[in-house]
């Protein structure tokens, strides 16, 4: 009889354990050497690009002063930071577990899975913040400097970072699976409650429909605007409009629910039912496209702004000049008051009026 190849054989092994008499870490580490090797490339290829790209909207944001007082890029800035420590916690404990195989006792693991869970929450909640302050400047252009202000700003941040680390850090504080690792145990997190997968996964899928209603509203006010004029040429303005709005709302909407979604219905799935192996391996890639989606957030958040991408250009074309020692003092970007005829909530290519035709409109 021929051999079987002792790699084969473990695999084979591996995938023979009954699930339900998992008594350590290594029922968890499903991954094949194929499997270890692709998700190792998507995670130290999109970490770095991750973490350099939220780091250099952080550092713009921090070096422009007429950025860093305003309530948009307050989020936005926000939405960076989030995605900072996500690119940091997540590649840094999924490469350990799932590639190097490191068996960390129960409250190492927790914590790091608790910094996980933070920046990824946080994440998501600077989304809803910044649909929340685009669906207030359409919905209330002229009272938008007055309800939305950087103190309220600032309280709203605190309020978000305060519910994501009390959130994250209830598995360290106790709701734990009661049996250790074995059922009625989550197959996709060790030592984790069904319990408390269910709660977080049902949070951020409250968050994600709140998202998508701020963004509907916004295109269903955008339209009920425009929809007034008595222009000649409304009709064919209100259609580009149109267009133009659910073009990148759609965007933006369809690479989160793409991103998230597959992930968040195997944590359900995780709560109804046992996973398999494949299962389970199959939830290890799905997870990566969450790292994928804070890669995304900088192009569909950040770089669509106008200003922001002004502000780049000053700082880079500020550090050119400081590394050929040159003396110079260049223009700054106008600093403009946190009104929304300015905001980047729908900075699309020629449209940069939109919020100052509503503004018209509802003063008549």
């Amino acid at each position: 009889m021929e051999a079987t190849p002792r790699g084969v054989e473990e695999n084979m092994s591996a995938l023979t354990v009954n699930s339900e008499s998992c008594e350590n870490l290594e029922c968890y580490m499903v991954l094949l050497d194929a499997e270890k090797m692709a998700i190792g490339s998507i995670c130290f290829l999109a970490g770095p690009v991750t973490l350099l790209e939220n780091a250099l909207i952080l550092g713009v944001i921090a070096a422009t002063a007429s950025l860093r007082h305003r309530p948009s890029y307050l989020f936005i800035g926000n939405l960076a930071l989030a995605d900072v420590f996500a690119s940091c916690f997540f590649t840094t404990s999924f490469l350990d577990f799932h590639l190097f195989r490191r068996s960390d006792g129960p409250t190492a693991y927790l914590f790091k899975l608790g910094g996980v869970t933070m920046a990824f929450t946080n994440s998501v909640g600077s989304l809803l913040l910044t649909a929340l302050d685009r669906y207030l400047c359409i919905h209330r252009p002229c009272g938008y400097k007055v309800l939305l202000t950087r103190r309220r700003a600032l309280l709203g941040l605190l309020v978000l970072w305060s519910a994501t680390v009390f959130i994250s850090s209830l598995p360290l504080m106790g709701w734990t699976c009661p049996t250790g690792l074995t059922l009625p145990c989550s197959r996709l997190f060790p030592y984790i409650s069904r319990g408390y997968l269910a709660c977080w996964t049902g949070f951020i899928l409250v968050l994600l429909a709140l998202i998508l209603g701020a963004y509907v509203l916004i295109l269903w006010k955008a339209h009920r605007h425009e929809a007034s004029m008595t222009v000649l040429h409304a009709g064919h303005a209100r259609m580009r409009m149109d267009i133009r709005l659910a073009r990148t709302f759609g965007l933006i909407l369809l690479t989160l629910v793409g991103c998230w979604l597959p992930a968040l219905s195997f944590m359900l799935a995780d709560v109804a039912v046992v996973l398999t192996h494949t299962q389970q391996r199959a939830f290890a890639f799905c997870s990566t496209l969450c790292l994928l989606n804070s890669a995304v957030n900088p192009l569909l958040y950040a770089l669509r702004c106008r200003e922001l991408r002004l502000a780049l250009l000053h700082l880079l074309e500020v550090l050119g000049e400081a590394a050929k020692c040159k003396k110079s003092n260049p223009r700054l970007p106008p600093r403009e008051d946190n009104n929304c005829a300015s905001h980047c909530d729908v900075d699309l290519p020629r449209s940069s009026h939109f919020c100052t035709v509503l503004e018209m409109l509802d003063k008549q």
